[in-house]
């Protein structure tokens, strides 16, 4: 995997191009008009340039666009042979539109999602179990958990180098998470086999999953410009570009109502979710599933009824972050338990341990639960770790003297728990979820894998090359992972941290087992490949559903990672600001394949999720993300980072698989955080991200 950046690429007698963009939220394009002084050296390029099928494959989001869908979405493209140039005649361009109305969200602090009127990409409509008697009921709890819009920050912008050669093969160089996407989506564009388009691979720095697709549209754009050009070219977003127009974590609003008996079991959840997808559905099940998976927790309930809706807005596409919709899920369902144990004043902790799903129950979605023994081992060692008994205690003691408006230290405790998966809930697409890692042990004794995962960093080749060398008896550095062609390399799917890690990774091990087998009974080189393929269940298990039930991979949840956290805030009286004291994770993650980078890559997710607790504001107004969001977006830097401790389970370390812990931070912290702040001042918040003025002004609301 190469280390350079794509921004850093200047082919040869190369040309530039630039993008230019719908002005409205919803339309049609009725013209383009170029500037008049414009030389015919400069080319623009529109829907009707392209000679195969205008749309990226898998997801309904155009190449560029005719029917419009929201502000910034990509029109046109101006090439030429001057960079300055170029980007002047582009801001010259008039692109005349007839407008519609639009719908901007499905989200309202009022009047909930039953007020959309637009369109519903995906609905669920879910019941489990047998309803309760109302006269049982001795309390209610309800709260509506909304999550806002978070920016993935990547190291570069978004950007894409190709050239077309003189037997009019095409050469793409991008950054990507998912070359044979890229690979499909340059093909169907340009009606070309994809033998005939080659894929080289970028570092995608720390991305958490906003690269699977999103490259694949930029990669169309500057094949469309080379292919329109016959030369090189060159397509990269600014950075504002890319702030205002790339996927985001999509916003949702949850509200959960809970009715319990005189013990404080549950009896049954009414959940409702919204989730606001932008203009085109991207990994829209996905999305609805995991979210709806989060928000149903893992506790012991009788009776669940939910409803969701993900909805189409005019607004940039929402895509996934990490999680896929899990962490929005699992705020909700951790904000509410720990809103529940406060309703019946005892320790938040202490009602998860008593209500956790027990080993040989199955998840909401019907896959069974073979290993949540470690669930408790994980909560008390957590617990341990952060002192977390006492520190309660003495909190709540706190709390009551802020009841009594006396002086008093604002502190406060919070811990939340979830779990993970390590895969794709939905097997769709061309590749049909059929994903292969391929290996070679050739005449010199030396390895080379070949697989098209694009992580974020090096320390996953390093893995492989440590546990291949293990399993063969082989010198690391007679190991080799090539991965930085698509076409040199078999479809390995999309690559995310904890897919590459758990599944990727499990392929590679395979593959060594079996040249291990067969070393010496075959001629060398001797080639092998294993594949994984999607085992096909009914979602919601159980359930009766007025829509349609998608067929769900067990194996995205086989094995299951098991998590909890615990955050710890102090509240500077005269500010507000919430200075965190620490964080404290404990995770049951399988078998650890290096203790040094799984540690550095959950203090990463860590650091981030607290930003998208916190900190990191963002929303769409009337469309477009306001120059008050962009300038002064805040996201946590080397002096935020707080003491953040983070612990392996040992009894899982012995397991023979490892699993996916990289969304655990983003599934737990959050959920932690706000409870922290809710008990230092006992007041209630539902919402992220939680800002030193948002508790400024709940403050003020409660003195008044």
């Amino acid at each position: 995997m190469t280390q350079k950046f794509v921004t850093d690429i200047y082919p040869q007698g190369g040309w530039f191009a630039v993008t230019l963009r719908s002005p409205v939220a919803k339309g049609v394009v009725k013209s383009i008009n170029r500037p008049p002084n414009m030389p015919p050296s400069y080319m623009l390029v529109t829907a009707n340039d392209i000679p195969g099928v205008n749309e990226i494959d898998d997801f309904p989001a155009p190449v560029l666009a005719e029917k419009l869908s929201y502000i910034g979405e990509p029109v046109a493209l101006l090439v030429g042979p001057n960079e300055v140039e170029v980007e002047k005649y582009a801001s010259q361009c008039e692109i005349v539109c007839e407008e519609e109305k639009p719908s901007f969200s499905n989200l309202s602090t009022n009047s909930g999602a039953s007020a959309f009127d637009g369109v519903v990409l995906a609905e669920r409509t879910i019941l489990l179990g047998a309803p309760f008697k109302t006269d049982t009921v001795k309390t209610t709890v309800q709260g509506v958990y909304r999550t806002g819009v978070q920016e993935h920050w990547y190291a570069e912008p978004h950007a894409a180098v190709a050239s077309i050669d003189s037997q009019g093969k095409i050469t793409i160089h991008t950054a990507t998470q998912w070359a044979f996407h890229v690979r499909r989506s340059v093909g169907k564009m340009l009606k070309l086999p994809l033998e005939m388009i080659t894929v080289v691979l970028y570092n995608t720095s720390m991305h958490f999953d906003g690269k699977l697709w999103y490259p694949s549209l930029i990669s169309c754009h500057a094949a469309l410009a080379a292919f329109a050009a016959g030369k090189p070219a060159r397509l990269c977003l600014t950075r504002e570009e890319d702030f205002r127009f790339s996927p985001k974590r999509n916003a949702s609003e949850i509200r959960i109502t809970s009715s319990l008996d005189e013990k404080g079991d549950l009896l049954g959840n009414d959940i409702s979710v919204a989730a606001d997808l932008g203009a085109a559905g991207v990994f829209t099940n996905e999305i609805v599933d995991n979210t709806c998976l989060g928000a149903l927790g893992f506790y012991q309930t009788p009776f669940i009824s939910m409803k969701a809706k993900c909805a189409q807005t005019n607004v940039p596409v929402q895509g996934p972050f990490s999680g896929f919709g899990l962490a929005q899920g699992f705020f909700a369902a951790e904000r509410h338990a720990s809103r529940v144990a406060d309703t019946l004043r005892i320790d938040p902790a202490e009602w998860r341990k008593r209500h956790f799903l027990r080993k040989n129950k199955r998840l909401a979605i019907g896959i069974p639960i073979q290993d949540q023994g470690n669930m408790d081992a994980v909560m008390e060692t957590v617990e341990a770790m952060s002192d977390y008994k006492r520190k309660w205690a003495s909190y709540e003691l706190l709390r009551q003297r802020v009841r009594e408006n006396n002086a008093a230290p604002f502190r406060g405790i919070g811990v939340a728990a979830a779990y993970q998966g390590s895969g794709f809930l939905h097997a769709s697409g061309a590749d049909k979820g059929n994903y292969t890692v391929e290996a070679t042990l050739k005449e010199d004794d030396t390895l080379e894998i070949r697989a098209s995962a694009a992580p974020s960093n090096g320390s996953w080749e390093r893995v492989v090359r440590l546990l291949a060398a293990k399993i063969l008896a082989l010198d690391e550095n007679s190991v080799t992972v090539n991965n930085e062609s698509a076409d040199a390399a078999p479809d390995s799917g999309p690559s995310s941290a904890s897919r590459t890690i758990a599944v990727i990774t499990r392929l590679a091990a395979r593959c060594c087992l079996a040249l291990k087998k067969e070393r010496g009974r075959a001629a060398l080189p001797f080639v092998i490949s294993r594949s994984v393929k999607p085992s096909n269940i009914h979602a919601w298990s159980g359930s009766a559903q007025s829509i349609r039930t998608y067929a769900v991979d067990k194996n995205a949840f086989s094995p299951i990672s098991w998590g909890a956290a615990v955050v710890e805030i102090e509240i500077e009286q005269a500010t507000y600001i919430p200075k965190i004291r620490g964080i404290w994770l404990c995770i049951d993650g399988g078998r650890i394949l290096s203790e040094q980078h799984a540690r550095r890559a959950v203090a990463v997710s860590a650091m981030h999720a607290l930003g998208w607790a916190s900190r990191e504001k963002l929303s769409y107004i009337d469309g477009a993300i306001s120059d008050e969001f962009m300038y002064n977006y805040d996201i946590p830097s080397p002096i935020d980072i707080p003491p953040i401790a983070v612990s392996f389970l040992e009894s899982a370390k012995k397991a023979s698989k490892p699993k996916g812990i990289g969304e655990i931070p983003f599934c737990t912290i959050p959920a932690a955080y706000a409870q922290a702040v809710s008990q230092s001042l006992d007041h209630v918040f539902e919402e992220i991200p939680l800002r030193p003025e948002d508790i400024w002004v709940a403050v003020q609301g409660d003195k008044k």
